[in-house]
């Protein structure tokens, strides 16, 4: 019997990536599985005015801090909440609001030594833990935090990989989705994910023991829910609207090989367990704004899947 713990869409909070850290120790698991989306929103500016103060906003709200002790307070929680603060002088700020290249570099700066933080404090905590984490970025990762990853001592980069688990399973992952709205670094047409995914599966011959670990969850498997969005991408009837985004192929894929579990994210309001043939998929949600890990805990043995349970902490 070996014990996974599996949470997905953590979007720069670091709130929820100290809470990956301890799950396996907190929930007695031996592996840890991270299933994509690590990358924040947004920079926050911190801009400090000539006369001392700090000006900050942050969702919708305007913010005037008399000290550098209430600035790093605001700089704490806008980290928390998945977005990447940065403090900057009037002159910078303003040089940087007419500069939008100089905006994504600089955006693409926080990723990378975000990520790159976060290697270095998995090392700490995992290091000797005897627990396996696995990280398969999503389709919102820059591919640029790839070799970051792959840098780590603890953390395994498991994108195109089929990574091998306790007691014979196999793990193919991938990141990558089909079409968003967004444009989002990982993303293609659903044939080309289809062919993607059949490639990291090519060298699996015996299905019975496996687990998919797709970003992307099948279409209309009631893991795939999200608002429907009218021409300027703002939610229909206040977001209670909803309908299926989730992959033809990845539907396709399961119902051909009928992997024992599927573990799925990317639909963040699609929080659930569904049972798709034989194959149980998973897809336990986030509320990384809100600093919650979401997350399920799966308990296997030679034969199967014995028990799991939703997590939220």
């Amino acid at each position: 019997m070996f014990r996974i713990f599996y949470a997905t869409d953590v979007h720069g909070s670091e709130k929820c990536w100290k809470k990956f850290l301890n799950a396996g120790k907190w929930y007695k698991a031996d592996v840890v599985i991270l299933g994509g989306d690590m990358t924040g929103k947004a920079v926050v500016p911190i801009v400090k005015s000539d006369e001392g103060c700090y000006r900050v906003s942050f969702l919708d709200q305007n913010l005037t801090l008399r000290s550098r002790e209430q600035a790093e307070d605001v700089a704490k929680m806008v980290s928390d909440r998945g977005y990447y603060p940065v403090h900057l002088s009037e002159g910078e700020y303003l040089d940087l609001v007419s500069d939008q290249k100089a905006v994504k570099a600089l955006f693409y700066k926080m990723v990378i030594s975000t990520m790159e933080r976060w290697m270095k404090l998995a090392d700490e905590r995992l290091s000797g833990s005897g627990i396996k984490c696995f990280v398969c970025p999503g389709n919102d990762d820059i591919l640029e935090v790839d070799d970051v990853i792959r840098a780590s001592k603890t953390v395994r980069h498991a994108e195109g990989e089929v990574v091998e688990l306790p007691d014979g399973y196999l793990m193919p992952s991938s990141g990558w989705t089909n079409r968003t709205p967004w444009d989002t670094p990982r993303e293609c047409s659903d044939e080309d994910l289809g062919r993607k995914l059949e490639a990291i599966l090519s060298p699996i011959s015996d299905f019975s023991k496996c687990i998919f670990n797709f970003h992307c969850p099948p279409y209309g498997s009631g893991l795939d829910e999200a608002p429907e969005l009218d021409d300027q991408l703002r939610p229909k009837f206040a977001g209670r609207s909803l309908v299926p985004v989730g992959s033809h192929s990845v539907k396709r894929l399961i119902e051909k090989y009928q992997p024992i579990l599927g573990l799925f994210g990317h639909i963040h309001e699609s929080k659930g367990v569904r049972k798709l043939g034989k194959t149980i998929g998973i897809n336990p949600g986030s509320s990384y704004e809100q600093g919650l890990l979401l997350g399920a805990i799966i308990d296997l043995d030679h034969k199967g899947v014995k028990q799991y349970v939703l997590t939220s902490g």
